[in-house]
C-alpha cells in the first residue's frame, strides 16, 4: 500500500465551491474557475461535481437564481421584468419559460398561487398542530458572523462571503452550524433599513478580520419551528408562529431576536424538501 498518498477531502473542496457561488449569484461565472477554487483538474472536477452533487454544475448555476427569483416573487413587489433580469434571463419571454417548466406555473400567477399563498390562504383556520413546535433549552452559542443590511432575501450574499472566508481556512467541519439573525420584522421596516447576520458556528479557534466577527447567540428556553419547503413560504410560517401559535401558547417572549437554522441548502436539496428550524425566545 502507497503509505505516501495524501487523503483528499472531496466535500470540503466542493463547499468551496458552494460557498463561491453563492458570492457570485448576479455574475457570470466561469466554470475554469469553478474547478480552480476546488483545486481540481477541469478535465475532472465536473464529474467529480456531477457524482457528488446529484447534478451537473451548470444546472446549480442556472437554478439558484431561479430559486431566488421565487423567493422574490413570493416576498416583494419587484416587478417580474426586474427579477427575471436579474436571474439573468434577457427577457421576461425566456424567464417564464423555464421558471414555468420548474414551478409548474409562471411568475404572475406563481406571486399570487405559489406555494406560500396556499399556507397564506388558510393559516388562520390553522391549529397548534400546523407545525411541529418542540422546546430546546440551549447553552450560549458563538459563531462567527457578518452583518448584512437590507432585504432578507439577499443574505445569500453575506452567507457567500462568510463561507468563502471560512472555507479559505478549513474552519467548516460536518458539525458547522449555518445560522441567520433577523433583528427586524420587514413587514414595518424598511427593506433597506432591514438589520440581519449571516453566521456559522465554528470549533476552532481564529484571528478574525473585520467585517467578520464573534456573536454570542444567547441561550436559554426556545420555541422550534420546523419548517419544511421552500424559503418563500417562511413568512407564512412566522404568521402563523406569531399570530396564532403564540397567541394561543400563552408564552411570553423574551428580548432577543429570533434566529433560522438551515440544515441543508439549495444547493443539495430540492425546494420542496428544504429544512429550516425557527427559534423563538421564550421567557
Amino acid at each position: 500500500m502507497d503509505t505516501s498518498a495524501k487523503y483528499i477531502n472531496y466535500d470540503e473542496r466542493l463547499a468551496r465551491v458552494t460557498a463561491y457561488i453563492y458570492a457570485h449569484l448576479d455574475d457570470e461565472l466561469d466554470l475554469n474557475r469553478l474547478a480552480e477554487v476546488a483545486y481540481l483538474s477541469p478535465y475532472h472536477f465536473h464529474r467529480i461535481y456531477r457524482a457528488v452533487r446529484g447534478e451537473t454544475v451548470i444546472t446549480t448555476v442556472r437554478r439558484l437564481p431561479l430559486h431566488r427569483a421565487a423567493s422574490q416573487l413570493a416576498q416583494s413587489a419587484m416587478p417580474v421584468e426586474d427579477i427575471s433580469r436579474q436571474a439573468g434571463y434577457k427577457n421576461v419571454q425566456s424567464f417564464t419559460r423555464v421558471f414555468s417548466a420548474t414551478y409548474g406555473m409562471p411568475p404572475a400567477r406563481y406571486r399570487t398561487q405559489g406555494s406560500h399563498a396556499q399556507y397564506q390562504s388558510n393559516s388562520l383556520e390553522r391549529s397548534l398542530a400546523m407545525y411541529n413546535i418542540t422546546y430546546q433549552n440551549l447553552p450560549d452559542l458563538e459563531v462567527v458572523s457578518i452583518k448584512h443590511s437590507g432585504s432578507y432575501l439577499q443574505i445569500s450574499q453575506a452567507f457567500g462571503q462568510l463561507g468563502s472566508w471560512l472555507e479559505s481556512r478549513n474552519l467548516i467541519t460536518p458539525d458547522s452550524r449555518m445560522i441567520a439573525l433577523y433583528y427586524d420584522d420587514p413587514a414595518t421596516v424598511a427593506e433597506d433599513q432591514l438589520r440581519s447576520r449571516a453566521c456559522f458556528s465554528i470549533s476552532k479557534a481564529c484571528a478574525l478580520e473585520p467585517p467578520i466577527e464573534r456573536v454570542t447567540i444567547a441561550g436559554g428556553r426556545y420555541a422550534v419551528l420546523r419548517h419544511r419547503g421552500s424559503y418563500d413560504a417562511l413568512s407564512a410560517a412566522y404568521e402563523w408562529l406569531f399570530g396564532t401559535w403564540l397567541l394561543q401558547s400563552g408564552r411570553e417572549l423574551r428580548d432577543a431576536p429570533p434566529f433560522e437554522e438551515y440544515l441543508d441548502t439549495p444547493l443539495d436539496t430540492a425546494p420542496a424538501d428544504l429544512l429550516t428550524d425557527i427559534y423563538l425566545p421564550l421567557v
